[in-house]
């Protein structure tokens, strides 16, 4: 192929404005799809993905338009999967900026289109769905003049859904984005920027050559996994596989090379020639710092080791998340994974249970906590039973945050109100124009992760949008609630919390566990403690047989004796039984929000 026609872009944007719909008029347009073939989200090759309407994994495809070969990547939208566009990124020289015309610039606009500056790629400002009565896409396009400084004119008006404008795109993506570097006569690097796992043949990568030349003769090492294989299959997807001879520098395609241990091709690993290797690996990527921890436990105890095959597995098709062993008392062996945010938490396990037929149980979702001790040692913590006694903690720092929302300037006092309420400092306020505002705040991690996502969008009618960045670490009176079963604690039920929110914690969940847990023959109380003292409580009333059904006449006493008798054994039961939890009991009270 030659390479001043090659062209390698990417497609950024907010969530929901049409990043997905658009790749597939780019397909019909260009004919690499079939028109009774097509269907909506043709990229989006997972039913959760379907069933979602949103992308949860990166996508690439070669398309053919006016002699030159456009290499596309769809991308996802939503922040928790802000790492595969980053991924995305290096593997192109330009991006199209895709805006919604009628809801103007949202907070991952902004962040996905800083990310293209800092790669210093072309950016393709597109506004999208200007066929809709509320668009505005002369207000829109001054708004990213003003906050972007994407001159107006530049801009590109366009109708994914009708397909209006859609051919001028791809003429401005091959006017604008500027060809591939990269020699045929330097040694082999070539980058890998996804994999997945196929059953059947193995590692499957997705690559882009940067130097050299990629053939199917080539023996092959993986720099960083210092391993060499040789190549089965070398092609590009059109989207369907296309098996070719070489890869030139510039293009893009997927390799497959019989390999079965899913460490040797991460996301990040550069390929060379075992004959004659590059002098040092390309850069790579900086692996995703997780921010949200949560407990997986499969239903049944057995399945332990098909739950840590199915980890290691998805942990190559998804680098943002991390695992390692832990036991729970109550629950048994299992892994504490580390997530991006919540929604990244949720694919994860429901890609777990549908692709390996595993029933799982996670635990309350919780941050990663720096837990300083009169002794001076820092421990870090990030799961509530690794929490030391308190008398052994001076202070504890919780992660915070930078957070930005975009919003319609009427809502400004709702979301104000709801930051203020998570213990929220207000940075600054920007009127992107008459009627958007951005807010800054400076917020808990630990705040946001439950349910502030929902509660923004119920209280500004899913107008508001959210972006955010790691601020670092914050002292916090932050203290360890637990729940105790008949005085025992149970460590999956434990939840850091900051004092003032304490004891509704303590209530709200002792008050869902007594409508879960089933009366058994003795009483049992729930509590909830902080330390030693009790902060809530409540009680599972015993079952009470009628001991005195059989009796029909005769002294007061000889009821009394037989109610006394009875009391005694519950007693004794009481000292000795031990508290059944159902599964399903497990489940509803660790989505306690």
């Amino acid at each position: 192929m030659q390479q001043h026609l090659i062209r390698n872009t990417s497609i950024i944007a907010h969530i929901d404005h049409g990043k997905s719909t658009l790749a597939d008029r780019m397909l019909e347009l260009t004919g690499a799809v079939d028109a009774r073939d097509m269907r909506e989200q043709f990229l989006d090759s997972m039913d959760l993905e379907r069933e979602r309407g949103i992308t949860i994994k990166l996508q690439s495809v070669r398309l053919n338009w006016k002699g030159h070969v456009i290499n596309l990547i769809d991308t996802p939208g939503h922040v928790d999967f802000s790492y595969e566009v980053s991924r995305s990124l290096a593997a192109c020289e330009s991006v199209i900026l895709v805006v919604d015309a009628a809801q103007g610039i949202e907070a991952q606009t902004l962040a996905n289109c800083y990310l293209a500056v800092e790669n210093d790629l072309e950016v393709v400002a597109v506004l999208n769905k200007i066929d809709l009565p509320a668009a505005d896409p002369d207000r829109c396009a001054l708004e990213l003049e003003q906050v972007l400084g994407i001159p107006a004119e530049d801009v590109l008006h366009i109708s994914a859904k009708t397909g209006e404008g859609v051919a001028g795109l791809l003429d401005a993506v091959v006017t604008r984005t500027p060809p591939p570097e990269g020699s045929g006569d330097a040694p082999l690097q070539a980058l890998i920027f996804d994999s997945h796992f196929d059953r059947y043949r193995g590692v499957v990568s997705s690559i882009r050559v940067m130097n050299g030349v990629l053939s199917s003769s080539t023996k092959l090492r993986f720099m960083q996994a210092d391993t060499c294989h040789d190549p089965d299959e070398i092609g590009v997807r059109i989207p369907s596989n296309e098996i070719v001879g070489q890869l030139s520098p510039g293009e893009t395609g997927y390799l497959i090379a019989g390999i079965k241990n899913v460490d040797e091709a991460r996301s990040g690993e550069t390929i060379t020639s075992d004959h004659n290797p590059a002098s040092e690996p390309l850069p790579g990527y900086s692996e995703p710092k997780p921010m949200v921890f949560s407990g997986l436990y499969p239903t049944d105890r057995d399945d332990f080791a098909h739950l840590r095959v199915a980890l290691e597995k998805l942990r190559l098709n998804d680098s943002g998340f991390t695992y390692e062993p832990e036991t729970s008392e109550a629950l048994g062996f299992g892994f504490r994974c580390g997530f991006l945010g919540l929604l990244h938490m949720e694919i994860v396990r429901e890609r777990i249970e549908r692709e390996f037929d595993l029933p799982l149980i996670s635990t309350a979702p919780s941050v990663k906590y720096e837990v300083k001790k009169p002794s001076g040692e820092t421990v870090v913590v990030s799961n509530p039973s690794e929490m030391p006694p308190a008398g052994e903690v001076l202070t504890v720092a919780e992660p915070y945050l930078m957070a930005s929302v975009i919003s319609p300037s009427d809502y400004t006092g709702a979301l104000m109100d709801l930051c203020q309420s998570r213990r929220g400092e207000l940075i600054g306020v920007e009127y992107l124009s008459p009627e958007r505002v951005e807010l800054r705040y400076r917020l808990p991690l630990a705040e946001v992760i439950m349910d502030f996502f929902d509660q923004m969008k119920s209280r500004t009618q899913g107008y508001a949008s959210l972006d955010y960045e790691s601020a670092g670490y914050h002292v916090s009176d932050m203290v360890k609630v637990d729940i105790l079963l008949q005085g025992l604690p149970v460590d999956a039920f434990s939840m850091i919390v900051h004092r003032d929110k304490a004891y509704s914690y303590g209530r709200a969940m002792t008050v869902k566990l007594q409508e879960l847990i089933p009366r058994q023959q003795f009483e049992i109380p729930i509590q909830a403690a902080i330390g030693g003292r009790i902060i809530a409580r409540e009680t599972v009333r015993a079952y009470r047989k009628d001991v005195t059904s059989k009796l029909y006449g005769g002294d007061v006493t000889r009821k009394r004796k037989l109610i006394e008798k009875q009391r005694a054994g519950k007693k004794r039961m009481k000292t000795i039984g031990r508290v059944e939890i159902p599964q399903e009991a497990f489940i509803s009270a660790l989505t306690l929000k």
